[in-house]
């Protein structure tokens, strides 16, 4: 799509703010109003406008996607998105433990267990770590206990949780993400943590890093809509 406005604004609107371009306000791209719920997200969403060249490229407006998914992604089926995102939980990441090399496990068990321990500190969420392939039967207070604080943000923040969710393979580093726990780059390097040890036995391979940094930047992005939305 060709530029059809010169600039993009931000102004107040009946609970919260717009975009607007050209004095016009953004919709969706499903037509819903674009409605934001601090002026912070709403300034980063008109700089993305502020942007494009000549041709409008979506791609390079995350905060546009994410907000716009909030609006008419998760709002209208936002138990559904509650339930994909908890899903993560009943088969983590951090709770599958190498058996072999030991220095492997020991890195595993050195990052993730931290992650675990505040997990179960925060939303009393006692998951089980298991070691080889064999799947871990999560108990079911854990996994109500991390529904209910994924239940417990708004529509705006699950559409970044989800994107961190998926992104990571990891409800609970992306719950530390979104939580502050740790930042969205050490997210990544320990949702990456198998990788990242093969890398340093065998070397880099080009594909495999330019995909690490593709995530790394939707992480980044994610993680930061999210804290913006929870100011």
């Amino acid at each position: 799509m060709k530029r059809f406005y010169k600039t993009a604004t931000v102004g107040p609107a009946d609970g919260g703010y717009q975009v607007q371009l050209d004095g016009r306000p953004i919709r969706t791209p499903a037509k819903a109003p674009l409605l934001l719920p601090v002026e912070g997200l709403a300034a980063e969403i008109a700089a993305e406008w502020d942007a494009q060249g000549e041709t409008i490229e979506p791609a390079t407006m995350p905060f546009m996607s994410l907000a716009s998914t909030g609006i008419d992604r998760v709002t209208p089926q936002r138990d559904a998105v509650i339930d994909q995102i908890a899903a993560y939980g009943g088969s983590d990441l951090v709770c599958y433990r190498a058996e072999a090399p030991a220095d492997l496990a020991e890195r595993q068990r050195a990052s993730w267990q931290p992650l675990l321990d505040w997990a179960e500190g925060r939303f009393d969420a006692r998951l089980t770590v298991t070691a080889g392939i064999m799947p871990a039967v999560q108990p079911e207070p854990a996994l109500r206990a991390l529904r209910l604080g994924v239940a417990g943000y708004d529509d705006f923040v699950l559409s970044g949780l989800y994107q961190l969710t998926t992104g990571f393979g990891s409800l609970v580093i992306a719950l530390a993400v979104a939580e502050g726990r740790v930042d969205p780059a050490k997210g990544v390097e320990l949702a990456l943590l198998d990788e990242l040890f093969q890398v340093e036995r065998w070397g880099e391979d080009s594909e495999a890093a330019a995909r690490r940094e593709a995530l790394a930047r939707d992480m980044e992005n994610a993680g930061r809509f999210i804290a913006m939305c929870r100011v």
